[in-house]
């Protein structure tokens, strides 16, 4: 029903469009409308601030930072922080942006010093710091800086000597926690050394740094190889690489070991997908993707699952494991109020 009311409606458009019926729909053409008016650039009075902008029949267009934007004038009704329009305290938006005109455009455009005024049909003036469209502009945000991630394989991360980060560093400076998150936004691991080796210290040093997720398994899980949850991590047999929850639907990434049975795609399809699966797991398997470390107590290792598997050899004697799941949203902005670009 949705697919048939659809391009019913598109039917309709189109009909509109072969019509000649715009947004100015019904209007009698003029001259002024075949012939618009010539384009005229407006310029700064002071050449420090090097700004120019340009009104357009569908868009606004700005010269500043050394930056070329171009701004919807919906988007730029939509964005206004007036305080009619925009809460500061809860930074959201009190305007209805269904409420805008499609079809809007601003009736006069002023600079004053870094400050743009546009004034609105009603009467309404949406004021904009220069700095602040260059920021939120798509132009300025292609520019922008992202904390860089580095493909890297055992002899590239072997070469880096990335330095752990201690215990207390990490829970009690920022600059510890900045450094520690710097080297995990780059290569999706890092590890924190002299961790008393209890639930309790791997627990508080988690909540530095995120929200602790539930799961089946519980907020912490501590376990060795009793197999009394009936999975192989629980075992002291060997685990291929692989990324954990691939059941969950929001799972954290690939595993080979937790895949449903291939049910919802034809033979054809199914074949292609073992050609596929034979292909990423030769690459997986390779020697020089290995990156393999001791584990110790006092030692924790932090995983990125979006970006590094990881599994281990079989063993023998007794083992005991202490771990958790962080939401990535937490940690990232976590990054991100110690002024990391994640």
């Amino acid at each position: 029903m949705w697919c048939c009311r659809l391009s019913h409606l598109h039917g309709r458009l189109q009909n509109l469009l072969s019509r000649g019926v715009t947004c100015s729909a019904f209007q009698q053409p003029n001259f002024k409308s075949l012939f618009p008016l010539a384009i005229r650039w407006h310029h700064t009075a002071s050449k420090s601030l090097n700004c120019a902008w340009q009104q357009h029949e569908d868009h606004f267009e700005l010269h500043y930072a050394n930056t070329v934007m171009c701004f919807d004038y919906v988007w730029l009704r939509d964005h206004c922080r007036s305080a009619s329009c925009y809460n500061s305290k809860t930074h959201q938006r009190s305007l209805d942006t269904a409420s805008v005109d499609l079809c809007i455009k601003p009736k006069t455009i002023r600079l004053d010093e870094t400050t743009l005024f546009f004034t609105w049909p009603d009467g309404h003036v949406t004021k904009y710091d220069l700095d602040w469209l260059v920021k939120n502009s798509y132009e300025g945000q292609k520019q922008k800086v992202i904390q860089p991630r580095i493909l890297w394989n055992a002899e590239i991360y072997q070469q880096a000597q990335v330095p752990s980060v201690d215990f207390q560093s990490f829970l009690e400076t920022n600059d510890g926690l900045k450094n520690f998150l710097q080297n995990f936004l780059l290569y999706g691991i890092a590890f924190v050394e002299n961790v008393p080796p209890t639930q309790e210290h791997t627990e508080k040093l988690a909540e530095r740094i995120s929200l602790i997720r539930e799961t089946i398994y519980g907020r912490m899980w501590y376990f060795t190889s009793d197999f009394s949850r009936g999975d192989t991590a629980y075992t002291k047999l060997a685990l291929d690489r692989h990324t954990d929850t691939a059941y969950f639907q929001e799972p954290c990434g690939y595993n080979n070991y937790d895949r449903a049975v291939i049910n919802t795609v034809p033979y054809d399809v199914v074949h292609r997908w073992y050609t596929a699966h034979r292909t990423l797991t030769v690459e997986l398997r390779r020697p020089e993707n290995e990156f393999w470390v001791k584990l110790k107590p006092g030692r924790v290792l932090f995983i990125d699952n979006w970006r590094v598997l990881h599994g281990r050899e079989s063993f023998t004697g007794y083992r005991q494991l202490c771990g958790c799941y962080l939401t990535r949203d937490d940690v990232l902005n976590t990054a991100r109020l110690l002024g990391l670009q994640a």
